[in-house]
């Protein structure tokens, strides 16, 4: 092909002729295919068999052993057991998890399936090859308290007090991160009274207590190089646990913050009955209205069990079902629009895209949520995630939804809807939300309170949400696009934070997305989108970065350990989202001297793309968090991080994510905006 191109004296870009323009058309074929008939798109969220093993252990807690889709969450996790006997976090692990396979196997005994099943003894011997129960995080420290195999006094503990601490304060709920603070508000109700519903004796996990239970150290390990706030918190961690069992258990104090806890909890209920759009607090708020006497037929209690059905929530498979942790309906659906508008859709697919136009525009959020807390003057504008979740919109998701917007706020019919004003809206509110530093968090102002990182609690993973690059890049951009004036304070202010972020050899740090190749593919078409000179050196090192890791076959991959082991960072198996999201940036860029990298990178997006018009992706590209407890990245360089962050490649604090329709939406903007710039060149 090389040598064909040569011959002719095409540029590489015009030597991919129609080959690109088929591509495209097929690819938005496939996606038109995948609209609801309300006009939105969704795909499948993939995490981690933590999802299934939780909620079939929940409803044992609740009383719903019977339930029909226990075996089939059982059925689910023996299909994602890895063969070692393990599971992992993400695909293409090298490693198992320790906190997903000891909670798998909780489930399944459960369920009663025996401890001498061949798939049980496979996964207790992996448990005890890496150190057994004692290196299991918090939250598996409370599922196995709930289930009566853990001491409660053993856990961290959680006073339901803290609902009342003043925003101020640092230990105020609303200076956790958006899901820690939904999580937290029911663990601390199931901390303080310590319910468990045990196991059968038959079904009880004797097998992971080789030595008795009454020889086994229930203790937190210690960290490598804790400082003194921590240990600090730890030794306050005992006084509470004293303070729970002696004074407060019963006291008249904690009846009244447990009652203030449950208010909170209920109001917080989304209206399709889970909470907080994600996994954790709709389960532990669920469990902890339940030890509260709430009634299984209880309208919070009944909406919240009966979301369970709910395919926005649940995928069945054969008899195998899985809950999603969290669905993407709003994300997918303006990315959705993005791809059509670059790939110039819209007059193929105008009735089409008008329908999700409107099932957007209807989404956005009118009401106020916990980011009011610190911004009570400010006008609600922002979108969220998923289904319903008006509690929580974020930045990432208003961004991307005025980059959807702008290309038909002229069209007379759209002004007539009112696209002006929710622009206008959103734009404010993103204007209101950005941080000190520049930058933007994803769901609160000024949410990186780094103290709270050190509560025994905060060991599960991420407890705060840090303004990141990746998504004050999305912010940036959508300024960009909309003509908002360069000079603007808030678009200097990120335009300064995002250069200071950049990594010293040219790449930007991916906080939502799987990893430096996200972040720097979201910050090149950001700078260029608000007029930055794309010639500047620090531009260059960027794109130079990328090209550097485009790979033989002229995709780009890099996998989740990069988020832990620096010779990863960059590299993995490559994917058509990464590829995607790469070329994004160097066409952003629009050097000369790149065009050769584009093109390769076209010819691997259209090579792998499948008959059908759709690419394959097994690979995990999104993340939840990457692990590190502070919600940003941190030097890997640091000899001793696996023991001060107790996990290595396999990310045992992390929670990383696949979203389907990544493989589909990025690849026809990548594609698209190949084909504008191979036009531009000819």
């Amino acid at each position: 092909m090389a040598t064909d191109r040569g011959r002719t004296g095409a540029t590489p870009l015009m030597a991919m002729g129609n080959s690109l323009t088929h591509a495209i058309s097929g690819a938005c074929d496939w996606l038109m295919g995948q609209q609801k008939a309300d006009g939105h798109w969704v795909g499948s969220v993939g995490s981690n068999a933590s999802m299934e093993a939780e909620w079939c252990l929940a409803l044992w807690f609740l009383g719903l052993e019977d339930h029909p889709l226990r075996p089939r969450l059982g059925n689910a996790l023996l299909e994602m057991q890895r063969p070692d006997g393990s599971w992992g976090v993400y695909h293409g692990a090298g490693n198992g998890d320790i906190n997903a396979t000891v909670e798998a196997y909780a489930a399944l005994r459960s369920l009663g399936y025996a401890a001498d099943t061949p798939a049980l003894e496979r996964a207790a011997t992996w448990i005890a090859r890496k150190g057994g129960l004692r290196n299991i995080r918090v939250f598996t420290r409370y599922w196995l308290a709930l289930i009566g195999e853990w001491p409660w006094e053993k856990t961290p503990n959680l006073p339901p007090e803290i609902i009342w601490f003043p925003n101020k304060f640092v230990f105020s709920i609303y200076n956790f991160a958006q899901w820690a603070r939904a999580t937290l508000v029911p663990l601390a109700i199931l901390s303080a009274r310590r319910p468990s519903r045990p196991l059968r004796p038959d079904d009880r996990l004797d097998a992971l207590f080789p030595e008795g239970r009454t020889h086994f150290d229930y203790t937190l390990p210690k960290k490598e190089g804790v400082d003194l706030w921590s240990t600090f918190f730890r030794s306050t961690d005992k006084g509470l646990h004293w303070l729970q069992t002696k004074v407060l258990r019963r006291s008249t104090v904690r009846e009244a913050a447990i009652r203030h806890m449950l208010e909170w909890i209920i109001r917080h209920q989304d209206a399709d009955g889970a909470w907080g759009g994600i996994q954790p607090p709709w389960v532990y708020g669920l469990m902890a209205l339940h030890g509260e006497d709430y009634q299984l037929h209880h309208p919070v209690m009944a909406k919240g069990l009966a979301a369970l059905d709910d395919p926005g929530w649940r995928h069945d498979r054969g008899d195998a079902s899985w809950v999603q942790a969290t669905n993407s309906p709003v994300w997918d659906t303006m990315l959705a629009l993005m791809a059509l508008h670059d790939a110039g859709a819209q007059d193929r697919y105008t009735p089409e895209m008008d329908r999700a136009l409107d099932w957007l525009l209807a989404r956005q959020v009118r009401v106020r949520g916990d980011w009011s807390i610190k911004l009570p003057d400010v006008e609600p504008g922002g979108w969220a995630f998923e289904y319903a979740n008006d509690r929580y919109p974020d930045t990432d998701d208003t961004a991307v939804a005025l980059i959807a917007l702008a290309p038909c706020r002229n069209r007379p019919e759209w002004k007539k809807k009112g696209v002006d004003a929710a622009i206008d809206r959103a734009v404010n509110w993103l204007v209101a939300m950005q941080s000190e530093c520049g930058g933007w968090g994803a769901f609160d102002k000024d949410n990186n309170r780094s103290l709270l990182s050190k509560i025994p609690f905060c060991d599960f993973g991420e407890a705060l949400d840090p303004p990141s690059v990746d998504v004050t890049a999305h912010i940036l951009e959508a300024f960009g696009l909309l003509g908002l004036p360069r000079d603007m304070p808030a678009i200097q202010r990120g335009l300064a934070y995002v250069r200071a972020e950049q990594d010293p050899a040219g790449p930007w740090f991916g906080r939502w997305g799987v990893n430096y190749v996200y972040g720097t593919g979201a910050v090149l078409p950001a700078l260029a989108a608000i007029g930055e000179d794309m010639t500047q050196p620090y531009i260059t090192r960027a794109c130079d970065w990328l090209v550097a890791h485009q790979q033989e076959d002229g995709g780009w991959g890099e996998t989740c350990a990069s988020y832990m082991d620096p010779s990863a960072i960059g590299r993995g198996q490559t994917t058509a989202s990464q590829t995607a999201w790469a070329l994004m940036g160097l066409i952003a860029a629009n050097r000369k001297q790149d065009h050769p990298a584009i093109a390769r990178g076209c010819r691997y997006l259209i090579d792998s793309q499948q008959p059908d018009g759709s690419w394959h992706e097994e690979e995990f590209t999104g993340t939840g968090f990457p692990g590190y407890g502070v919600g940003q990245t941190i030097k890997l360089d640091d000899p001793m991080l696996t023991k001060r962050l107790s996990q290595g490649a396999e990310l045992s604090r992390a929670f990383m994510l696949r979203y389907d329709l990544y493989r589909q939406l990025f690849p026809i903007m990548a594609l698209s905006r190949a084909a504008r710039l191979m036009k531009a060149s000819g």
